[in-house]
């Protein structure tokens, strides 16, 4: 390896823009965290496009009885003319009367709520003394999309739980970041095979579950957008691990290392414990390489898992990376991952639509990725996409899910080679 390829990119210039935006708001999280916290339930205070959102992206089958629901604003709490706090108090009464089974329930902070100045966190902190006699905490963050991007409501909702957790003075890892249960599942077992028994994870499955902090808990983020919640867990005593995040196989073996490392295990034990995985997931990561090597990719700036999917895609399935977008560059988060990307790689941090859509269409990269509202236009150039946002409903952590994260952005490259293929020639002068 030479000497600039080992440099990376943590000393390259980036490309900051702010100017027009288009991403989801921080509601959207609701969609993944509902299914992880399993006796919570979400209640967001907010508008009727809230509600649509919420139910167009959760995709909720009609005899299914989802955990999160909209407490609508009408005109007349926006103009003043009736007491929100009396009336979420009595939509809250009516919820938990009806749902016995809650033993956690967020108020969701919306944008209608926050341009009203409507006080959740003290709503909650009322609440949270009315019913927690019951066994029900009451808790409250933001899912504004004011200033934000979609992945920030789980950083919200996860820094919420942070003073909730109990102190715990003995030495633990703690994975911090909601992971797909098959998942968080193999995470364990992988863990448990190099003899770490005292792994917890932020967030739990159930209320009750909720894992403790203290200064000697050590903490290793699995998502890259969780800036509030490692502050507040440093605030407790917490102490980062600087890793990769686990995506492919070169992340997976980078952040189980630093993670089993820094809680002293042996080199070899740990060596032992991921050889296998980590063969088997490069076996599988075979049949996408020849699809994917040469080709190019654009990434938009969305969910912050642009840096680590880039390093993923060039690293181990050779694609080049044309520009690498993020909403946000957290460098104490990303510098491992900074240093892995191949040096001269083109980032750019924050978003102004229009001059990023003309580089896309100078560039005519193989595949884009982009938001929903980006990807449909984009279509209709002729360019292929990759929805941003599908790469965090996907379990695509981990060893056994390296080789569908590849298949995620060589699906669309397939279809539209096909598509092509299948086009009749255009006539000369035609």
């Amino acid at each position: 390896m030479s000497a600039a390829l080992a440099r990376g990119c943590s000393d390259a210039p980036i490309l900051r823009e702010r100017g027009q935006r288009e991403v989801f708001c921080g509601l959207t999280g609701i969609v993944w965290l509902h299914r992880k916290i399993q006796d919570a339930f979400f209640l967001v205070v907010g508008s009727r496009t809230c509600a649509h959102l919420l139910q167009s992206a959760a995709g909720v089958m009609i005899f299914a009885e989802p955990r999160f629901a909209t407490a609508l604003m009408e005109e007349r709490d926006l103009a003043g003319l009736a007491d929100a706090h009396d009336e979420l108090d009595q939509v809250v009464a009516k919820l938990l009367k009806r749902r016995p089974d809650i033993r956690m329930l967020f108020l969701v902070g919306s944008c209608p709520s926050e341009v009203i100045k409507l006080d959740l966190g003290r709503a909650a902190q009322r609440l949270d003394g009315v019913y927690k006699a019951a066994g029900v905490r009451v808790l409250s963050y933001s899912g504004s999309g004011i200033e934000t991007t979609f992945t920030q409501g789980e950083d919200a909702c996860l820094a919420a739980l942070v003073p909730q957790m109990p102190r715990n003075d003995a030495p633990q890892l703690l994975v911090v970041g909601a992971l797909a249960e098959v998942v968080e599942d193999q995470f364990s077992r992988i863990f448990a095979a190099m003899g770490l028994t005292n792994v917890a994870f932020l967030p739990p499955r159930r209320a009750s579950e909720m894992p403790s902090v203290g200064p000697a808990t050590k903490m290793l983020l699995a998502q890259p957008f969780l800036a509030d919640t490692a502050r507040a867990l440093e605030s407790r005593g917490a102490r980062h691990i600087p890793a990769l995040f686990p995506l492919g196989v070169e992340g997976t073996t980078a952040w189980l290392t630093a993670g089993a490392a820094a809680m002293g295990v042996a080199p070899e034990r740990i060596r032992d414990a991921l050889d296998m995985p980590q063969t088997r997931a490069r076996l599988a990561l075979q049949r996408c390489q020849s699809e994917l090597a040469g080709r190019s990719v654009f990434f938009m700036p969305d969910s912050q898992l642009e840096i680590p999917l880039a390093r993923f895609l060039h690293n181990e399935l050779g694609m080049t990376l044309l520009e690498v977008g993020t909403p946000f560059l957290h460098r104490a988060h990303m510098t491992p991952e900074l240093e892995a990307l191949p040096s001269g790689t083109f980032l750019s941090e924050g978003q102004h639509v229009d001059r990023q859509l003309d580089r896309v269409r100078a560039a005519r990269p193989d595949i884009t990725v982009c938001g929903l509202g980006l990807a449909n236009p984009l279509e209709s150039e002729g360019m292929t996409t990759k929805w941003a946002i599908e790469l965090v409903f996907t379990p695509i952590q981990g060893y056994d899910q390296a080789a569908d994260l590849a298949e995620l952005f060589a699906r669309p490259l397939r279809r539209k080679d096909k598509l092509d293929f299948g086009r009749p020639p255009v006539a000369a002068g035609a």
